[in-house]
């Protein structure tokens, strides 16, 4: 699998670790960086980078680090097609993925240490979307929400 992956200048802490581990597993990265703490770099920057990867086909997945997760899927989740959370226990990282097509993993590298991160990582990875009829269903709202957005007050 082609795994898009990119962090931001908090972020960068779990990104040997991560990359290590995509290696481990005969993942082929396609890496967006940031490889250093020495400059800011806006999460919000990274998540449309690794948004488009995703949307131009050039990756399948991504992995998104900043300092909490909580920038990073609020950002990625901006962008049509991209379906992202915050994910700091196992299950949900596996179950993201059967029941809401996740495809963006958000971490916070201040929140997960790194044999977390492997572990998350791993169950994001392993799993698949499960293709019931009421997950796709879900998922086609998700759809519809993205073309047509609320506009205004709430009736």
């Amino acid at each position: 699998m082609r795994v898009a992956v990119a962090f931001d200048h908090r972020g960068v802490r779990l990104r040997e670790i991560i990359l290590s581990e995509l290696d481990a597993l005969g993942h082929e990265t396609v890496d967006l960086g940031t490889d250093t703490d020495a400059k800011r770099i806006d999460y919000p920057d990274k998540a449309r980078e690794l948004g488009e990867a995703l949307q131009n086909h050039d990756a399948e997945r991504g992995i998104l680090v900043c300092g909490s997760g909580v920038g990073a899927s609020v950002a990625a989740s901006k962008l049509a097609g991209i379906r992202a959370a915050i994910c700091h226990d196992v299950y949900s990282a596996h179950q993201g993925v059967e029941h809401d097509d996740l495809n963006v993993l958000c971490l916070g590298s201040e929140v997960v240490g790194p044999s977390l991160a492997v572990d998350l990582v791993r169950a994001y990875l392993h799993a698949r979307f499960d293709g019931g009829d009421v997950y796709v269903r879900r998922l086609r709202k998700i759809e519809e929400m993205e073309r047509n957005p609320t506009i205004g007050s709430v009736k």
